[in-house]
């Protein structure tokens, strides 16, 4: 297994949990707008080693989530602005380009401190 991304959330805005009751997680770099960081879990913005494939695996902490299919701009959006949609609903083909589908499971608690991590198997 390789690490090709890696990150820590820094901070989380005060509406960003509400998306969790719909599966969806909204990443944003230090960066975003001051109207968006409400709704979004703030992370660095940090370069995405290799292209984000279905198939790949994201860690939260230590709970493990397969990816099933990937928008066309999450790695550029990733790499260049931190900002992504996870949606952890196991859809196989991507509803939105910055959106990251997953395998639909519980979700950890997630918290300032959170570990993300996307590997290769």
């Amino acid at each position: 297994m390789r690490t090709i991304y890696e990150n820590t959330i820094k901070s989380i805005g005060p509406m960003a949990e509400e998306f969790l009751s719909e599966k969806m997680l909204i990443l944003f770099g230090d960066r975003a707008p001051n109207e968006l960081k409400d709704y979004c879990f703030v992370i660095d913005v940090v370069e995405v080693k290799e292209k984000i494939q279905t198939g790949d695996v994201l860690y939260i902490d230590n709970e493990k989530f397969v990816i099933t299919s990937v928008g066309d701009v999450v790695c550029q959006n990733l790499g260049s602005l931190g900002h992504i949609t996870l949606k952890f609903d196991g859809s196989t083909t991507p509803q939105l380009p910055g959106t990251l589908h997953l395998e639909q499971k519980e979700l950890p608690k997630i918290g300032v401190g959170t570990q993300l991590k996307i590997m290769k198997e």
